[in-house]
Parts: C-alpha cells; structure tokens; sequence
C-alpha cells in the first residue's frame, strides 16, 4: 500500500532532523583532525574518516529512537533488519577523498525505503549549508533559510549538454571508459571529481546528465526520489529502472538526453 501523503511528510520532517545530526558529526572534522583510515589496507586506498562513522551512528541512533521497527542499509555498519517494512539507507559522507582534500563537493546521501521501494530520498552539503529533498511528489532546496523548488531543465540534445563524472579511470572498466568518451566527446562540456553533488546539480537544472558505474546502493538510492520529483530520470546503463544493489547508472533530466546517452551506454551494459 502506498505512503499517505501525511506518512510520507513525517519522514520528509524527520529526514530533515536526520541531515542536522549528520553535520553535527560531519563539520567540527571538516578540513580538521579527521582520522583518516584506509578500508582497503596495502595495496589499495579505500578512504574513511572519523566523520563517516560518526555520522552514520548519528543517524541510526536517532532513527532507532524515533522509529525502532526500521532497518537499515548503511556504507559503514552494514545492515540491520533489510526487509523491514522501512529501511533507510546511508552514505554518510559520499566523496570521502573530496572531504579529506577539504573540497566541498561531498554530500550525506540519506534514502528511505518502503516495502522495498525508494520513496524519499536527500542530498545534503552541510558546509555550504544546502539541502536537496525530495519523493515523487516534488522536490526543493532548502538553503539559507529560504526553500526553493526543483526542477530539471530541458536539454534534448547531447551536444548541449553539460555531463559529469566522478573519475573516469577509477569507475569506469575498458568497455565502459570507451562508452563515457564517446558520451563526453559528443557533449558540450564534462565535469570531474562531484560524486553525489552533481546528481543535485541535475535535480536543479544546473547539469544534464551524470554517468557512474560500479555504484553501491547507497551511493545511489537517495537519488532515485529526489531526481523524480525534479522530473529527472534515474536508470542503468539499459535504460531500466536501478536494481536494489546499484551498479551501471545514469541520471538525466531529458529523456532525450538519456536516449541519446544510452546509444553508447547500451554496449557496455551489464
């Protein structure tokens, strides 16, 4: 049974009180003693800071007061309770290495599941002090005590289209490198190095269309409802719907974007 729309405005309050306690964790280690560590150990750079964690008990702990039947999926604690009725899914500081080279490009991506479906989902930049929300009702920007409501903007062509990526020669594998080249030499301009910030820029009308593979699905969900009531597109690589365990994606805010794109991006779907 779907949300009632009084439902879906208590979790959109409580997403809001969740985003604060995230920056209470998050800003005093900002450009700070972080403590840095590295989950991948030698060999490899997997980065995690005190901040990551403490943003994320933050929030489990609020939810677990307020809300002790949820669950959770979350980047640094794992799972708790995954086919609950309400599942909330975390990225507490997406963009670790933008965070620990003290550039503001890093987001808390916090993502409410019901029934196993995305339903609510946030993007906060707490140091700038912006704050992406959204479900498929409609979607805003609460920012410097004013609220303003997003919109994707028309761009059904490529070329005039302003892309984004995190790291190409990290994220993406031969195949798929090949696909994001072939996408960036057609498009107007291409920008690097954003994470979640340029999912935003989309919901706001300031990107067209960001392309990521590899993803888990808390580097994704929240996204998917906020994106949706910009009137934005959130897919893989096929054109379908994002699985629950993330991957290939692309988020347009033009279907005609997203088709042209996915001419190349088709080849090299998994």
């Amino acid at each position: 049974m779907p949300l009632s729309p009084d439902r879906l405005d208590e979790f959109d309050a409580f997403l809001i009180e969740l985003n604060r306690a995230a920056a209470g964790a998050i800003l005093p280690l900002f450009r700070g003693a972080h403590g840095l560590d590295n989950k991948q150990g030698p060999g490899g750079f997997d980065p995690v800071t005190e901040a990551d964690k403490g943003a994320e008990r933050a929030i489990r702990q609020l939810v677990a007061e307020r809300y002790p039947d949820h669950g959770f999926i979350g980047e640094e604690y794992g799972e708790d309770r995954p086919d609950a009725e309400f599942v909330w899914v975390l990225d507490p500081v997406d963009g670790t290495r933008a965070f620990i080279a003290g550039l503001p490009l890093w987001c808390t991506l916090i993502g409410l599941r019901h029934q196993g479906q995305p339903v609510l989902g946030s993007i906060g930049q707490s140091y700038i002090g912006e704050l992406f929300i959204g479900d498929a009702r409609g979607a805003r920007l609460i920012s410097r005590g004013r609220t303003t409501p997003l919109k994707v903007r028309p761009c059904p062509r490529l070329t005039d289209a302003i892309i984004a990526t995190t790291d190409p020669e990290m994220c993406f594998t031969g195949a798929e490198l090949g696909a994001w080249t072939q996408i960036r030499a057609a498009a107007r301009l291409a920008r690097l190095g954003c994470d979640a910030y340029a999912y935003a820029m989309v919901a706001a009308g300031t990107l067209d269309l960001v392309i990521e593979a590899g993803l888990k699905v808390w580097d994704v969900e929240a996204a998917i409802p906020l994106l949706a009531g910009a009137g934005g597109l959130v897919t893989d690589w096929h054109g379908e719907p994002i699985g629950p365990n993330g991957g290939q994606m692309v988020i347009a805010g033009d279907r005609a974007c997203l088709d042209e794109a996915l001419v190349a991006l088709r080849r090299s779907a998994l």
